[in-house]
């Protein structure tokens, strides 16, 4: 029987912890701030096959430190935070220092609706054999490279255009309201975009706002590098922050400003 610890079991990990025992999968499971059946990180990765980290970008270099002295040889450390390609590829190497095999997960789409069957892309040395265990589980999972930030690339360049739709979407619906219009245009925009989709766009941005804020800015910085202006990037990060009632908000505007 496969065994999988999930280091974090909020909407997202415990969605995916819920269905890997639904389908007879053992989970092991570790939060501090949540139920879980193990005590500590170690006692949930010892003799675990696969480790998902499902914890926020902010989080990803501590979980994979925590798991390192129970990750077995030949385990599979799987990050499923969306961060930076750069802090894939870091917590890649923490991993390798276990003679673990890392894969790199970019889940496109929203966990806590679909679960195990949220499309995912993978890279990194473990890739392959994370589709592989994930794949009869009903996941549909791309390998992408076995480069560690290449699921991680993609992912944030479809989050420039996913989350710059939601943050023109909250931004017109306001300005409609503010003219007395706001039913028709929501009437527009669920015509041009479906009534879910627009749905799923505005609850998923106020519900994870302070979170999409880091995926923004990360997004940001891969765009400088690849010598794009983000412009649309940038103002998505700050419309997100307000949304947020993030303190960072003005840190986030002065860089903007620059």
């Amino acid at each position: 029987m496969t065994i999988v610890a999930v280091l974090g079991l909020g909407e997202a990990g415990g969605r995916l912890a819920a269905d890997l025992a639904a389908a007879g999968v053992e989970v092991r499971g570790y939060d501090p701030e949540a139920a879980g059946d193990a005590p500590d990180p170690q006692a949930a990765v010892a003799g675990s096959d696969v480790v998902l980290s499902v914890n926020s970008a902010r989080a990803a270099l501590d979980a994979a430190e925590s798991a390192l002295p129970a990750l077995a040889p030949g385990a599979v450390f799987a990050d499923l935070n969306t961060g930076s390609p750069e802090l894939k590829r870091e917590v890649a190497a923490l991993v390798a220092v276990a003679g673990a095999r890392f894969a790199d997960v970019a889940l496109l789409g929203a966990v806590p609706a679909r679960g195990l069957r949220t499309p995912a892309l993978a890279s990194g040395d473990g890739a392959g054999a994370f589709a592989e265990t994930f794949s009869p589980l009903g996941m549909p999972v791309e390998v992408v490279s076995a480069q560690a930030g290449d699921a991680a690339t993609l992912k944030l360049l479809r989050s420039v255009f996913m989350k710059g739709i939601a943050a023109a979407a909250i931004e017109s619906l306001e300005a409609a309201e503010a003219a007395g219009r706001r039913e028709w245009l929501e009437r527009e925009l669920t015509d041009v975009l479906g009534a879910p989709l627009l749905e799923r766009l505005l609850t998923g941005t106020r519900l994870h706002a302070a979170r999409r804020v880091d995926e923004m800015e990360a997004a940001r910085q891969l765009l400088l590098e690849l010598g794009v202006e983000p412009r649309i990037t940038s103002a998505s990060a700050s419309l997100l922050a307000e949304v947020a009632g993030d303190t960072r908000l003005r840190a986030t505007r002065l860089r903007l400003d620059r």
